[in-house]
């Protein structure tokens, strides 16, 4: 059975972003006094007392400038949260995140392209949607988005 990796953002990508974010705005801290919040560094949940910011990330264009793709208009940004500080990543590479939830698999080409989607609502039907998607030759990426906000949670590569 094949395994599906999350991929956080990468620690350059977060060191950037903690700077100036994609949308070229300062990095604003806070503490997360309920917590909750979906980190995109370490692909858990915020405990309550961490310092976190919401910052805008643009996925595919980054994703793009490093491999010579021009998603075009599927270009976007959105809001993702991170710790504020240094983050040592996530604690288990091989488990999928934030999967208690119904998500939308967005699946991308290797030129930037949206190839379609799917919506996954049980947490056990994320790896057969996967494998559906990566049947595809065209497929490169697939994005996990949330449902209720569609914002980038993380990405998954072809295995």
């Amino acid at each position: 059975m094949t395994t599906y990796t999350a991929r956080p953002l990468p620690a350059a990508v977060l060191a950037e972003l903690r700077v100036s974010d994609d949308a070229g705005r300062p990095m604003t801290a806070f503490e997360d006094t309920e917590g909750g919040a979906p980190l995109r560094c370490c692909l858990r949940r915020s405990a309550p007392g961490e310092r976190v910011a919401l910052v805008s990330y643009a996925p595919l264009r980054r994703w793009a400038a490093a491999t010579g793709a021009d998603p075009g208009a599927y270009d976007e940004q959105g809001p993702v949260f991170v710790h504020a500080g240094n983050c040592a990543g996530p604690e288990d590479g091989d488990a999928l995140p934030f999967t208690g939830a119904h998500r939308t698999l967005r699946r991308y080409s290797a030129d930037g392209r949206i190839l379609g989607g799917r919506l996954v609502a049980d947490p056990d039907g994320f790896g057969p949607a996967f494998a559906e998607a990566f049947a595809d030759p065209e497929v490169a990426l697939v994005h996990v988005r949330a449902v209720e906000y569609g914002c980038f949670l993380y990405e998954v590569r072809r295995p």
